[in-house]
């Protein structure tokens, strides 16, 4: 029988050898996979039914491609009356859209001829509009903008030059509808009615659905005829014909091409997680051929050389490969295909992924490679043993301390890479003011150094191992022997711990770089969007003119309304001898619930005072003002002294200029009516949003020149993204972790079979069952603390590097309770990993343990 033979069928008669070498591939093959099938359910989905034109959309004529930009094609309800003429047209629908205003609120209106083959709504309450005079409002615009079926509104489409509005048109909320969007703003009616508020009769585009029976080809010639007799305006383009098949699949495309940013970060997650399994199975193929020392040391007695050991190693390597690549692939594909009914259980509707032939192979090729790429190493140190030295040898590995001048030379050539690249990084980073800085260039430097810092890691592991474990393993010490004992068991072996803790100290330092960038860009957020967004809602007058006093006094007196904050702008000011004017507004930020979260370059806003005003970054740049600077303010022929008491790096809030006290703005002839009104809803939620949204339009109801907008949409848009990014990095990340923690408990199962004889004599001398079991689960969880110890000290100052990196003025923030948790979670789930194994060694008795061969 060969050595390769003789290998084989090792692995015959202990398949769960095989299995536990090859767990961390499996898991890697089934994330790749299912990868590769969740694009192709997002890709299929989209161009199933997420392109914006129906289904039953024959030829579309018009229209701008996805991507196309230039002059709009020209399509009139003119060339409309003719193709609905044309023999085999069943129908054909204008597309056209308009907006005015209501109540001081914007509403956009599209046409939609609301049933039949061609409608993108459906009637959800009440009736679809018939009728000029009539429309259908979607739900959340019935909510937020307080259009109930039945409502009478008056909409305003066009203003004069003193931005008064003009040209009223009365309409009816007939009925409720759904469709794709709801943006909150958003109304339907037939064509007719749309078209009557756009004076030229243009429309966007026409969609046709054909005759059964009817020759696609001959009608789109003949509708191509009627647009090319049409005569073309300058300012226009001629409209195209296209198929329904052609638009869709151009539609469906150019939003999954949004996606392939998304994939290829996904695609460098997973590819960490690839090296992470890699890692670990090189750390437990070494476990595994130390067992296995005698068995090649007599194969080597008996005449079996250096190569043919390694090319038998090899093989069992290429073998678990083929095994955990399989499975992996086997298991995401069960996994897409039973998601598609799974969600439309939910109402959901996803296409299946199909089935993905050639990323397959490439998975289990991948696999195979990674395997035998984690097998060389391990299996070339076994077969350089003499066969003398690896029978006096005990069956344990890991015990070495040292790992060679070379590895040391290499080792510290890495960290003096890591050190130089960061070093570089600190001394090239912009200040407050990064105008004309790329980031691109530092945030590859910060990459660079993070990955010298990492393999540096694993260069020098085992060495490194030893004076952690001597920090985070004093507590554990204090538990008596149990403790001793685990400490002593992960420092015996720093060889295998440092291998097992490198992976677990990759996934903390992902995790922890997401959360501490995570908090930082939380913090710029907010910041901004004190500026732009520092209250739930705004309600403003026209440029010039006054808001009524009636209005504060009755949202001031609103239960639905809450932190009342008036306002007056004063335009056409001038700062010492600047050129240009500014404007400047009094809001009381003291009143704002956000006012602390202003970024400010310099000074405070609360100096705010009779002669003490704030200015924004772009006030300070074309003014040269500076904090601490005298100057006055000039609005006609009156003047005020003033000191800068407060610089912004960029707008003010309200997009104010500058921040004055009132009794400045009063000193250069500001009227004492208000210009406006900042407000937060008094409860919390849609529905308080809800509530809060409605008070304000009925006080401007019947009011010409208010408008009310809800700031507090920023905020919600803003912090649904950030959660989301967050949220998906985490996730990808949680792949690295799911790995290691996979590793932890694989390297804790083969060091129990590794240590049979070891348990059995613990057990001979009074060790408990309990005890054996706490000790091996507190050995596993050593492996996660000391990985999340150097995962933290690593993490957070790399997440400080790359945000000082991105340029962006984002403040350091350092979310302790949040990288505690994950601390805590991942020396949980180490420990949790741990605890099948524990509880099998501890069910062998001290009597069979002893007689196992050692």
């Amino acid at each position: 029988m060969s050595v390769l033979q003789t290998q084989l069928a090792g692995v015959a008669r202990r398949p769960t050898r095989l299995l536990l070498t090859g767990l961390a591939m499996l898991v890697a093959s089934f994330v790749v996979y299912a990868t590769v099938l969740a694009q192709q359910i997002t890709v299929r989905t989209m161009l199933d039914g997420l392109s914006g034109t129906p289904a039953s959309v024959d030829l579309v004529v018009g229209g701008f491609a996805p991507g196309e930009v230039g002059n709009a094609p020209y399509v009139t309800t003119a060339e409309l009356a003719k193709i609905k003429a044309v023999s085999g047209v069943a129908a054909a629908e204008g597309r056209v859209e308009a907006s005015g205003e209501t109540g001081g609120q914007y509403l956009s209106l599209s046409a939609d001829p609301g049933s039949g083959p061609l409608a993108v709504t459906h009637v959800t309450q009440g009736r679809y509009p018939k009728a000029p005079g009539e429309i259908a409002v979607s739900p959340r615009t019935a909510d937020r903008m307080g259009l109930p079926v039945g409502t009478d509104i008056t909409l305003f489409t066009s203003w004069d030059d003193n931005g008064k509005p003009t040209k009223p048109v009365k309409f009816s909320v007939t009925g409720l509808v759904d469709a794709r969007d709801d943006y909150g703003f958003t109304g339907y009616a037939p064509q007719s009615t749309i078209s009557a508020l756009v004076p030229s009769g243009n429309l966007s585009q026409i969609d046709l659905s054909l005759k059964a029976g009817a020759d696609a080809a001959v009608v789109q010639s003949a509708v191509d005829r009627i647009m090319q007799s049409a005569p073309v305006p300058a300012d226009y383009q001629p409209a195209q014909v296209r198929t329904g098949l052609e638009v869709r699949t151009a539609e469906a495309n150019n939003a999954a091409s949004d996606l392939n940013a998304l994939f290829a970060v996904v695609a460098m997650f997973v590819g960490i997680a690839v090296v992470a399994a890699g890692l670990v199975a090189t750390s437990t193929f070494r476990i595994v051929f130390a067992q296995r020392m005698r068995q090649l040391a007599l194969l080597r007695a008996v005449g079996a050389g250096r190569g043919s050991i390694t090319r038998a190693l090899a093989a069992e390597g290429a073998l678990t490969g083929v095994v955990a690549g399989v499975v992996g692939v086997l298991g995401a594909l069960a996994l897409g295909h039973a998601l598609p009914p799974i969600l439309r259980g939910f109402d959901l509707s996803v296409s299946s992924p199909g089935i993905p032939v050639l990323p397959a192979i490439g998975v289990i090729l991948l696999s195979v490679f990674i395997t035998v790429l984690a097998v060389l190493a391990p299996a070339f140190s076994a077969s350089k043993v003499a066969p003398l030295e690896a029978l006096r040898s005990a069956s344990t590995t890991g015990g070495r301390r040292d790992i060679g001048k070379a590895r040391w030379v290499f080792g510290l050539l890495l960290v003096l890479g890591a050190a130089a690249s960061a070093a570089y990084v600190i001394t090239n980073l912009p200040g407050r003011d990064p105008r004309d800085y790329d980031p691109a260039p530092m945030l590859l430097m910060v990459v660079a150094s993070g990955a010298l810092a990492f393999f540096a890691l694993m260069a020098l592991g085992p060495v490194l191992v030893r004076p952690v474990l001597a920090t985070v393993g004093w507590p554990l010490r204090r538990f008596g022997s149990v403790g001793r004992l685990a400490v002593g068991g992960v420092g015996g072996a720093p060889r295998r711990a440092a291998a097992v803790s490198v992976v677990v100290a990759l996934g903390v330092t992902l995790i922890a770089g997401v959360v501490v960038t995570g908090a930082s860009v939380r913090i710029l957020a907010d910041r901004e969007l004190a500026s732009s967004a520092p209250a739930d809602f705004e309600l403003t007058a026209n440029a010039g003119e006054p808001m009524p006093a009636a209005v504060y006094d009755q949202a001031k007196a609103s239960p639905d309304l809450t932190h009342v904050t008036p306002y007056r702008r004063l335009a056409d000011i001038q700062l010492g001898n600047a050129e240009g004017k500014v404007e400047a507004t009094d809001v009381a930020l003291r009143q704002l619930t956000t006012s602390d979260k202003i970024d400010v370059s310099a000074g405070s806003l609360t100096d705010i005072g009779p002669g003490a005003i704030a200015i924004s970054g772009f006030t300070a740049e074309v003014t040269g003002l500076k904090f601490g600077d005298t100057t006055t303010m000039k609005a006609g022929k009156k003047t005020t002294q003033v000191r800068v008491v407060a610089t912004l790096p960029d707008s003010a809030p309200l997009n104010s200029y500058v921040l004055a006290d009132p009794s400045d703005l009063t000193k250069l002839g500001a009227p004492a009516e208000y210009s406006g009104l900042l407000a937060d809803a008094a409860k919390p939620g849609e529905d308080g949003r809800t509530a809060g949204q409605k008070v304000l339009q009925q006080l401007v109801q019947g009011r010409t020149g208010l408008g009310v907008e809800v700031l507090a949409d920023q905020r919600d848009q803003l912090d649904t993204i950030l959660n989301g990014v967050l949220a998906v990095a985490l996730g990808l990340i949680g792949l690295t972790v799911l790995i290691a923690i996979v590793g932890v408990g694989t390297t804790t199962a083969l060091s129990v079979v590794e240590r049979v004889r070891e348990s059995g004599l613990l057990r001979a001398v009074g060790l408990s069952r309990g005890g054996l079991r706490a000790m091996l689960t507190a050995e596993s969880s050593l492996y996660g603390v000391i990985g999340a110890t150097i995962g933290l000290v690593l993490g957070v100052p790399y997440a400080w590097l790359s945000i000082k990196a991105l340029g962006v003025n984002a403040p350091l923030s350092l979310p302790v309770w949040q990288l505690l948790a994950v601390f805590a979670a991942l020396v949980a789930f180490t420990a949790l990993a741990g605890v099948l194994p524990a509880r099998k060694a501890s069910r062998v008795s001290p009597v069979a343990a002893l007689a196992t061969d050692g």
